[in-house]
Formats: C-alpha cells, sequence, structure tokens
C-alpha cells in the first residue's frame, strides 16, 4: 500500500468535481478540503504542512488565505501555489521566488470560453441588443425599432491587445468566422507569431486609433498596470467600443465612465473590474450603452471542466 507522502489542500471546493477525481486516485497525494467557516487555527494547521495550495480566484478568497508573504512566511513546507485560470496577479511572486515556490496557472485552459465572451459582448453592443430588451420590458413608448439599428462585425476591425491564448481565440473567431481585419499589439512575440495567429501587428497607440473594436486580453503586471487610460480612450473613433475580459487595473474605470459620458466612444464592454465586486453605484453601472458582468468570461461548464482537469 502505498503511503501518502504529498499534503495539498483547497478550500471550499475545485473548479469541477473532475479535479478532486484525478488527486483521490492517484497514489502519493493527500488532498485536504478546507473551509474558510472552520476554526482558523485548523486551516493553519493544515497549510503549515502542506506542500501544494489550490488556489481558489481572488475574489472568492478570504484573509488570512491569501497567497502573500506573511501566509509564506508561515509555511515553510509550500512547494506550490496553483491558481484556477490563467492569472496569477493575486500571488506575491517575489516572495514565492525568495522561498523556492512554483507559481502554477492553467494558461489555456479557459481560452475558448473567454474568446467566445468577448464575441458575445461585440456582438450585443454593435447589434444593440440589450438596450433593445430594456425597453421592450418597459412596454410601448416614445420609441421605434429603427433606434436600435445596429452595426455588423464583417469588414470592421478589431484591436486585440495580448495575443496570447485568448487573443489568438478572439483573433480566429472575428478574423475568421466573421471576417473582420485583425489587429493586434503584443511587444513580446514575433513577426512569425503574428502572422501565425492570424494577426497584424500594429504599434500600441494605433490599436486604438484604428480599431472599431479594442479587445484587452493581456495579462495584469507590472508593466500592464494601468496600461489604459484616459489618453487612450480618447483616441478611439467615435463609433468603436471598448471591451475587457482580461483583469481590473490594466485599464481606468473612472477615465473609462468620463469619454462615455461625453459620447467619445459608442460603448464599452466590461467583465473585470478593480475592486471586485464593484460597488452598485461604480460609474460604468449608468450608463446604457455598457454591458457589465461579474467577471465570468471564463465560467462555463467546459472550461471549469478543462481548468480543473489541467
Amino acid at each position: 500500500m502505498t503511503t501518502k507522502s504529498i499534503n495539498l489542500v483547497c478550500f471550499e471546493k475545485w473548479m469541477d468535481p473532475v479535479g478532486e477525481d484525478i488527486i483521490n486516485g492517484a497514489d502519493g497525494i493527500d488532498l485536504q478540503m478546507l473551509s474558510f467557516a472552520n476554526p482558523e487555527d485548523g486551516n493553519w494547521e493544515a497549510l503549515v504542512a502542506a506542500h501544494g495550495y489550490q488556489l481558489l480566484p481572488t475574489y472568492e478568497i478570504q484573509e488570512p488565505f491569501f497567497p502573500k508573504k506573511p501566509l509564506i512566511d508561515r509555511c515553510p513546507n509550500l512547494l506550490a501555489f496553483s491558481v484556477t485560470g490563467a492569472g496569477y496577479d493575486m500571488i506575491d511572486v517575489d516572495a514565492c521566488t525568495e522561498a523556492g515556490i512554483l507559481v502554477v496557472n492553467q494558461t489555456g485552459a479557459n481560452a475558448v470560453s473567454v474568446a467566445q465572451h468577448v464575441l458575445g459582448m461585440m456582438l450585443v453592443l454593435s447589434k444593440q441588443i440589450v438596450q433593445g430588451d430594456r425597453q421592450m420590458r418597459r412596454g410601448p413608448g416614445d420609441w421605434g425599432r429603427w433606434d436600435f439599428k445596429g452595426k455588423e462585425l464583417t469588414g470592421r476591425t478589431i484591436g486585440i491587445i495580448g495575443l496570447g491564448n485568448v487573443g489568438r481565440q478572439v483573433a480566429a473567431l472575428t478574423g475568421g468566422v466573421f471576417g473582420m481585419k485583425v489587429l493586434a499589439y503584443d511587444p513580446y512575440i514575433t513577426d512569425q507569431d503574428f502572422k501565425d495567429r492570424g494577426a497584424e501587428a500594429a504599434g500600441f497607440d494605433d490599436i486604438f486609433r484604428q480599431s472599431d473594436f479594442v479587445s484587452v486580453n493581456c495579462p495584469l503586471t507590472e508593466e500592464t498596470a494601468n496600461m489604459i487610460g484616459d489618453a487612450q480612450y480618447r483616441m478611439m473613433k467615435p463609433t468603436a467600443y471598448f471591451v475587457t475580459t482580461a483583469r481590473g487595473g490594466i485599464q481606468d474605470e473612472a477615465a473609462l465612465a468620463r469619454v462615455l459620458s461625453e459620447d467619445l466612444i459608442a460603448g464599452a464592454g466590461v467583465d473585470v473590474f478593480n475592486p471586485e465586486p464593484p460597488p452598485a453605484d461604480h460609474p460604468l453601472m449608468a450608463f446604457d450603452n455598457v454591458i457589465i458582468s461579474p467577471h465570468v468570461a471564463g465560467i462555463t461548464d467546459d472550461c471549469l471542466y478543462n481548468m480543473a482537469e489541467y
């Protein structure tokens, strides 16, 4: 009989039961499911003994169990943190490096789901589907169906910021299926990569100036934090839409609300905020031409299964 030798902890639940099934069926791994409702001392006892910590999404973790230096200092046996998706901005990577702890993400597992969410937002925005739905629910009034004249995606230009796993899926959907012109900004890939991923390389500012849709699909890092602000929004066409499913903190939400209030862009689709969840009186909630979703671009049955199995 094999002795369990690797201690793995996770709070509340795995993204999909298949993850627990795989681990429980493996030799040499002891999975302990914890709960924030449990006594804190018991949770700490398990964490101190753990070699691996499978993390929940940022907005579901509770203090004091964030993967930051205080926890790292208290858990000398930790060998690895694993995040559920692609982003790992919640983790103190410098502290992990100093302690020799690996940081593991599930890059690519959510790419199709997130890209389809981007496309969904683009279609809903350009066809004014939400505005029409709201008016229909209010009943007859001083409006007509011509007030909701939409625009086709075909022949228009999308500018993608970050041509990684999600960005390349967005390029495939918009360029391949809808016949859009695809521009992309990504300083970390080669000219051949752009070609292979179906996009034309463009400068950062050119993405905003030339695109009918701007889609943000890069990770939140020191380089991308606050990368998009008032100056970039004001470069956009008055008929253009801004869509982000990346991370809050990359774009300036207050500046986005300002340009929308000045009718300088046509609308926006926002799945991510800083902080999350946003308050009910967040400025972006006031606009009919803004679609808000609660960081769910990657939450589909298929995606959760892929992330748990990865």
